[in-house]
């Protein structure tokens, strides 16, 4: 009975990891087909949603770099996921882990199938960034203080 539990415990930790993943690419891809074929704008003060094509990573650099930063985002993704039984089985390194798993496939998509990344959120002091780059950048900070506290 015991084992059994451990079992379900265990399946349903990875049925929440790829669901929290799933999910944010979901997102991801769902809100930069909006912008980028519905032609979707939106004009505040301080945040402007438009169509930006990024070809490089984060902050401008390595543009034009596609093909390696579509090897890298792929050698990431295939890490975590061959890497996954290594995660710890606290809900919150899950949770963190997913995240990032989401955002590197929702760019990568991005990447492999047009050869660059959507941008659009846009604050104008800011470079513009998408779904995929904000659970990315969220779950790294929130890893480095879970991994802080340990």
């Amino acid at each position: 009975m015991v084992k059994q539990i451990y079992y379900f415990k265990k399946y349903n930790q990875e049925i929440f990891f790829t669901f929290v993943s799933s999910l944010i690419v979901f997102f991801d891809q769902l809100t930069k087909y909006l912008v980028s074929s519905l032609k979707l704008q939106l004009d505040l003060k301080l945040l402007t949603i438009h169509f930006v094509k990024n070809t490089g990573a984060g902050f401008g650099i390595l543009k034009n770099q596609t093909s390696i930063l579509t090897f890298i985002s792929s050698a990431i993704a295939f890490v975590l996921i061959i890497m996954y039984k290594k995660i710890p089985k606290e809900k919150t390194s899950q949770t963190l882990f997913a995240i990032f798993l989401g955002g590197v496939v929702g760019n990568l998509i991005d990447r492999f199938f047009l050869g660059y990344v959507i941008d659009f959120i846009d604050f104008n002091f800011w470079p513009a960034f998408n779904i995929a780059d904000a659970a990315i950048s969220i779950s790294v900070i929130g890893l480095i203080i879970y991994f802080w506290k340990r």
